[in-house]
């Protein structure tokens, strides 16, 4: 089958003002300008591909068509949706609002069509489709390597689209319908979705080798003594104001001097001596210079980093999302528990 057969059908003045999109699966009929706009999948397709590219002629590479079709294409769109869905400056392409709108809506409605098939032909071939997962940094690669590769191992059919960002980022994709299973670390804000927490790791402090706190033989060291350190953190806004608490709340503000959400360049930093880097354990793993960095674990008992499967309580899960999400739920401590500190507390989060 193929799925350029299908059309989608948007009724556009109620798609701008009410923010859903109407959907029909039909022949195409006749165009007349006054039944709306009747668009077919593949020029979803030139738009999401152009919004990934951010310029024509790479988007028609992909696309393996030429160049003045594309344009054209993205042309008549704007005019149909009477906005335009780009901003183009000096050969350079920027989405305006009403297309990163319409960006998301197409990607989700690709997604769904690709899924739709897969689903009717995973009845008589078996599970196939591809799942979109998104995940932290630290520990998240490992955790959700391992729940892929056991489920791969049951459904050798199934591909994986992965995506990598900070938490508040991966809880937006979720919403948006853009991945189907994430992996993030708390805080986060439960409304709209299902979790289960599946890990938990102290917090360590990355210590350049010539600050005095590192010449101290001990393998930990406590909150209260990085209160004077100049300190590299995650990037979250969440991270600071938790950072601020362990160090007292509002007593004390900590000196931070750089926010990053790559753990690589904070351990970077850190080796040049630029401050003391606070993040969750499994930064360790890619600590290597251990003559020019310390690694000591804080040791405040309340002080650990916790991970969290997340996946939507908006949006219907498609059959191989709801297959992978059953398989870890179903494994129980196996699948759920990465090693050896877990959370054995497993929730739906309210609404």
């Amino acid at each position: 089958m193929n799925d350029d057969t299908f059309k989608v059908l948007f009724i556009v003045p109620r798609f701008f003002l009410s923010g859903a999109a109407e959907m029909a699966f039909a022949p195409e009929p006749a165009r007349s300008n006054m039944e709306g706009f009747r668009l077919e999948l593949r020029h979803l397709r030139y738009f999401v591909t152009l919004a990934e590219e951010m310029n024509f002629t790479r988007a028609a590479e992909r696309l393996m068509i030429a160049q003045p079709p594309l344009s054209r294409q993205i042309r008549d769109l704007e005019e149909e949706l009477g906005t335009p869905l780009f901003v183009r400056e000096h050969h350079s392409l920027k989405l305006t609002e009403e297309g990163v709108l319409f960006r998301d809506y197409a990607t989700r409605i690709l997604s769904m069509s690709e899924q739709s098939i897969a689903d009717v032909r995973n009845v008589s071939k078996g599970l196939q489709g591809t799942l979109y997962l998104a995940e932290v940094e630290g520990k998240g690669p490992n955790i959700m390597a391992g729940w892929v590769s056991e489920f791969s191992k049951l459904y050798p059919e199934v591909q994986y689209n992965f995506w990598n960002g900070n938490s508040d980022e991966v809880v937006n994709r979720i919403h948006k319908g853009l991945s189907d299973v994430g992996l993030i670390m708390e805080p986060y804000d439960p409304q709209g979705i299902h979790s289960h927490h599946v890990h938990a790791e102290p917090w360590v402090a990355m210590i350049p080798a010539d600050h005095p706190l590192a010449r101290t033989e001990s393998r930990t060291i406590s909150m209260r003594e990085l209160a004077d350190c100049e300190l590299i953190i995650p990037s979250r806004e969440s991270r600071l104001r938790e950072i601020s608490d362990w160090l007292g709340g509002g007593e004390r503000m900590p000196h931070v001097i750089a926010r990053i959400s790559n753990v690589v360049t904070a351990y970077e930093l850190c080796r040049q001596g630029l401050g003391v880097a606070i993040y969750p354990a499994a930064v360790t793993d890619i600590v290597t210079d251990h003559q020019n960095v310390r690694v000591k674990t804080i040791s405040d008992k309340d002080i650990r980093a916790s991970y969290v499967l997340i996946y939507s309580d908006e949006h219907p899960l498609h059959n191989v999302a709801r297959k992978f999400i059953d398989h870890l739920i179903g494994q129980k401590n196996d699948a759920l528990t990465p090693a050896p500190s877990v959370i054995p507390e497993c929730h739906a989060a309210k609404k």
